[in-house]
């Protein structure tokens, strides 16, 4: 078939790559227009568009509500349309192009997880198990029949950035593997069922603020869930604000209780109290500087034992 292929961060590239080397022809590229990145705020390419470029295939960022943008896709003359995170809204014109449809890589075992942060959520929650489904994309949110899935465990110590990690690799198969049966006439799209409908919105910089009168196991998960975007953080008492990588729950209380957010300092180690037993905190970024083992900003930052976090003190 003869595919447009619509994606626009780096987890949708292992897709791309899949797709050229498929038995399909991946005539263009639809992707998001270039972003201003870093220090310099210089104009980025995507990573889907930077590969599409390598591999020569013509890209475009016109947005689908654009000027002429139907006319351009007709005269590409698609069978049909893959997606992964490609970030923008499809009007029903758009959809009504390819004969085939757009069909879209979710990465959530459908219906548990429509919308934006799927397996961010899926971390959070506490879910063992996740995956992903490829659909073909109606007017609703992530709400079209299903034409595959593949399923992933999700392990203990997982970043939301591991998990996708695999997610993309494994969703890339199942894609093309969609994308043949369809060709083939192989596969029949399977309605999503009312029950077990669950909605993952897009992670706010509030969402990723710890609480630490919560249990350590939501601790955990929120801040695995977070990582590596938006990246949970907590605040000092001068009400800055600290970064925080992936921590640690411990198995047991310590010798000495302590409060939540109250630290313990030792040599080796930092550790806060929560509404159960203390987690142990590993990568921490305080603002303006680099990230860096607990232990160490401890020592830089002369912490004693008692310090809360995550409660200002005011002036």
């Amino acid at each position: 078939m003869r595919l447009l292929f619509a994606g626009t961060p780096a987890v949708a590239v292992p897709a791309l790559e899949a797709l050229i080397g498929s038995r399909h022809e991946v005539v263009a590229v639809l992707t998001r227009a270039d972003a201003r990145a870093g220090r310099g705020r210089q104009l980025v390419p995507s990573p889907v568009r930077q590969r599409a470029e390598e591999a020569g295939i013509e890209v475009i960022t016109d947005r689908p509500r654009s000027e002429g943008f139907v006319e351009r896709l007709e005269a590409l003359q698609v069978d049909c349309a893959p997606v992964v995170a490609y970030g923008e809204i499809l009007p029903r014109d758009v959809l009504a192009v390819p004969r085939n449809g757009w069909v879209n890589l979710h990465f959530s075992v459908l219906p548990a997880w429509r919308g934006a942060a799927p397996v961010q959520r899926a971390v959070i929650a506490g879910d063992e198990v996740t995956g992903a489904s490829t659909f073909i994309i109606e007017e609703g949110l992530d709400t079209g029949p299903v034409l595959g899935t593949a399923t992933e465990t999700i392990r203990r110590r997982d970043t939301s950035g591991d998990l996708l990690d695999r997610l993309s690799r494994s969703g890339a198969g199942l894609l093309v593997a969609t994308l043949d049966a369809i060709e083939d006439g192989a596969i029949i799209p399977v309605p999503q069922p009312a029950d077990g409908v669950s909605h993952a919105a897009k992670l706010t910089v509030e969402d990723a603020r710890v609480l630490w009168t919560h249990p350590a196991h939501a601790v955990d998960r929120l801040v695995r869930g977070c990582t590596p975007a938006p990246g949970a953080w907590t605040t000092l008492p001068d009400g800055s604000r600290l970064g925080l990588g992936p921590v640690t729950p411990l198995d047991e209380p310590l010798e000495v209780s302590l409060e939540p957010g109250e630290v313990q300092v030792t040599k080796s180690a930092v550790r806060v109290g929560t509404a159960t037993v203390p987690v142990e905190l590993g990568e921490v970024r305080p603002a303006g500087k680099k990230p860096m083992k607990a232990a160490d900003w401890a020592r830089g930052a002369r912490l004693d034992d008692g310090l809360r976090l995550g409660q200002e003190v005011s002036a």
